[in-house]
């Protein structure tokens, strides 16, 4: 297939994140193409935010600073981070499926951003270096060690593709480089020692695509850059971008859902589309492990529902395969508060009268409660059989 231009077209290509959700259970990866709302959270709001805002913090203009100058660096820190933090709430609000947005986590994106400052200082052999103290002289020296600041890379037939927050010149003491370091900046839970699995093998595969692109290269390692702490793990391996391709293949989608992998890494861990499957509800049925635990996971029947989000709810089992829900007689009280009031006032004005699932309700004690962490969805399992509403 070509495009006018006579350039290859690719309908299908493979990200470290979608590698990851293949993975981890085929039809979690087909669910998410296949266009049902979309879901987003702090974490990834806050992350969004700081990653950005370190962009800007990398590209800012220097003319006009004197080399000596400093105080400079927090002010535009601040600045820079509050507006990507605006625009970052936007565009959550936006998203069709979001929680409560929480503006105290700023708080800790002001510190994130201190710590993905202190990196880049340290990469610059200034570590400890408070922002106030940096000088004009000692940024533009961090500006020269970034040879590339967020930008996509993609393998040149366009199959295998990611997003580079930073490719850093690694110099000897003449200013020669001699490396490339691949930071890719974390915002998330700080790991003891060894990067996550998933982690290693996203800075591998950039790693393999630059040097893939660039049979002339020096030497390239890939590091997690983690914010919260500022600690740098280094990322080390065989290459993986055979396997990538292999992915590639395996991933490339239709009308008929890809089979499940039901188990604790899958059903029994975050996933977003649990209101689209029937096979984590009937795996945690067998299993003994459905409505266990203080939150839970649930396709619910409502009985009443007050103004004031105060709700009676029976719990469904599945009845077969395909998810039908069958009542099981328990009934509980329940309080939606929250976006998933929101989201039951919206239902109601709809019309909806099906049965619900619930994401992480807090199941703990007499009364459920189902707050603004929790998604509120109509009940549509897709069958092995492909789509119906299409």
């Amino acid at each position: 297939m070509t495009e006018d231009d006579g350039k290859p077209a690719y309908q299908h290509s493979l990200s470290p994140s979608a590698w990851n959700r293949f993975e981890t259970c085929p039809r979690q990866y087909w669910l998410s193409r296949q266009r049902l709302p979309r879901k987003t959270g702090m974490a990834a709001a806050l992350g969004t935010a700081v990653h950005a805002s370190i962009e800007d913090l990398v590209a800012i203009d220097m003319e006009g600073y004197e080399n000596s100058q400093s105080g400079w660096l927090p002010k535009i820190m601040a600045t820079v981070l509050r507006k990507r933090w605006e625009e970052e709430k936007g565009n959550f609000l936006a998203t069709p499926r979001h929680p409560d947005w929480k503006e105290e986590k700023y708080k800790n994106a002001q510190s994130q951003q201190r710590g993905g400052v202190e990196l880049l200082l340290r990469h610059a052999g200034a570590s400890g270096l408070s922002p106030n103290s940096v000088t004009a002289a000692l940024w533009k020296r961090v500006q020269a060690l970034v040879i590339a600041c967020e930008g996509e890379l993609r393998t040149k037939d366009g199959r295998i593709m990611g997003r580079l927050d930073l490719l850093l010149a690694d110099v000897d003491e003449e200013n020669n480089i001699v490396g490339w370091r691949v930071a890719d900046l974390k915002t998330g839970r700080v790991p003891e020692d060894e990067l996550y699995d998933t982690v290693r093998r996203q800075l591998l595969l950039y790693r393999d695509i630059l040097l893939t692109n660039n049979p002339d290269a020096p030497p390239t390692v890939a590091v997690g850059w983690y914010t919260n702490g500022s600690k740098a793990i280094e990322a080390h391996g065989d290459p993986v971008i055979d396997q990538a391709y292999l992915a590639w293949e395996a991933t490339q989608i239709d009308e008929t859902p890809l089979k499940p992998t039901p188990g604790d890494d899958s059903c029994g861990g975050f996933c977003d589309w649990k209101a689209w499957c029937p096979h984590w509800w009937n795996w945690r049925n067998e299993s003994g492990k459905l409505h266990r635990g203080d939150f839970v996971d649930a396709v619910v029947l409502i009985h009443s529902y007050e103004e004031s989000g105060a709700a009676v709810i029976e719990l469904c089992v599945p009845a077969d395969f395909h998810g039908r829900p069958m009542p099981t007689g328990h009934q509980t009280a329940a309080v939606f508060a929250g976006n998933s009031k929101k989201a039951m006032e919206k239902l109601s004005e709809d019309g909806y009268q099906g049965a619900l699932f619930i994401g992480g309700a807090m199941a703990k004690g007499s009364t459920w409660r189902i707050g603004g962490w929790c998604d509120v969805l109509p009940w549509a399992p897709i069958p092995d059989t492909g789509r119906t509403d299409k």
